[in-house]
């Protein structure tokens, strides 16, 4: 086996519970671009072994911290045991397998009511795509598999975008259930993967707090929206995306939910003509896309997180609530609240912390891996 040589930061990174070691701590490895290498560190001590990635930053993923052998049985129990941890009653799409958090780094599948997606975002998964599908096809009888290889995050491995059906076909139209709502998805076309399975679960607890009057920003497919919509008298749902209101109105229709509507525009834009004529919501739910990319980005991104919800609270009832989101993962749950503050005081408003929620439980975090705890949800009462 091919072996990789770390400096101490690298290996330290991973005696602590990471599993990505940069490019600029390893000290030596010849290998090809995907393969499996034994680390050792600078006293040739085993650490791990790991995906190599002659491109990336991330040069070195760790598959296992164990002196195991690594084959098509390992990856086999790897996905078995990652799909046995989800126990899902009130939905037939979830994530199965959640790459670094399932300990298969890089490697994503979701499962659409039987369509099977698959992301492989690294050089090592993508030369196991063939053996991910088998081990998908033989465990899980799926309708079809997806490859769903168009997201971005590829380019920096070397690697092409592309998006193909690898096994089966999907049924057109094809539809999934979350908590007795039905939506129409695209695993070929839609966002992300086909839908933002990581909220679900915010989107059934949305049913607890709200009430009343309601405004649902970037409202997408109209997950939100349309569980706002059985516990509220009326629900505006709003998106920059002409496909994404289309497919939201679709989807009313599917539920026959009539209390909603939905509207293509800026979001920025309609906070402000919103205040302007004087409207008022007892319920506000905010779920932009992330803001900031890279660490680089997060004052500006600070910024539009406090513009869109400092907008938000003048537009709020007293005793109204808000429902808050983030899915930037460099936009930490200590800088969101303390720009929730910095909004809350500049709207003169003051808030009741109700509860801090994350991304749905099929989408786990890692201790250890940081980077894994990326969505934020945070539900607030207006007490004045």
């Amino acid at each position: 086996m091919s072996k990789a040589f770390v400096n101490k930061a690298g290996a330290q990174r991973v005696r602590a519970g990471h599993l990505w070691i940069y490019k600029s701590d390893v000290k030596s490895v010849e290998a090809t671009g995907g393969i499996v290498v034994e680390v050792l560190d600078e006293a040739s001590n085993f650490v791990g072994k790991a995906f190599y990635s002659d491109s990336s930053e991330i040069c070195l993923r760790i598959v296992t911290t164990r002196n195991e052998l690594v084959d098509d049985t390992f990856w086999r129990r790897r996905i078995v045991e990652a799909a046995s941890r989800r126990s899902i009653s009130t939905a037939n799409a979830f994530r199965v397998v959640n790459s670094e958090a399932d300990l298969v780094p890089s490697l994503t599948i979701d499962n659409y009511n039987g369509v099977f997606v698959v992301q492989t975002l690294s050089q090592g998964t993508d030369r196991l795509k063939e053996t991910i599908f088998r081990i998908i096809a033989d465990e899980f009888a799926p309708v079809a598999i997806v490859e769903r290889n168009d997201a971005k995050v590829r380019l920096r491995e070397s690697l092409p975008l592309a998006n193909s059906i690898a096994f089966g076909k999907i049924p057109d139209p094809h539809f999934i259930e979350q908590d007795g709502i039905r939506f129409r998805v695209e695993p070929l076309g839609g966002q992300k993967t086909g839908s933002f399975l990581d909220q679900r679960e915010n989107h059934f607890a949305a049913r607890r707090f709200a009430n009343g009057r309601a405004l649902d920003c970037f409202t997408f497919a109209g997950g939100f929206a349309l569980n706002l919509a059985k516990v509220c008298d009326e629900v505006l749902g709003i998106d920059i995306s002409d496909d994404a209101v289309r497919a939201a109105r679709e989807n009313a229709a599917l539920n026959g939910i009539d209390n909603v509507r939905f509207e293509s525009a800026n979001v920025f834009d309609t906070l402000r003509d919103l205040e302007r004529r004087g409207e008022r919501f007892d319920t506000i739910v905010l779920d932009p896309p992330a803001f900031v990319k890279t660490r680089a980005a997060l004052r500006s991104a600070a910024r539009g997180y406090k513009e869109i919800n400092l907008r938000a609270l003048k537009l709020l009832n007293p005793g109204g609530t808000l429902i808050t989101c983030s899915c930037s993962h460099h936009f930490t749950e200590t800088i969101f609240l303390e720009t929730m503050g910095q909004a809350a005081r500049d709207a003169k408003r003051r808030l009741h912390l109700l509860e801090k929620r994350m991304q749905s439980a099929d989408h786990p975090v890692l201790l250890g891996v940081p980077e894994t705890y990326y969505l934020k949800c945070l539900v607030f009462r207006a007490i004045s």
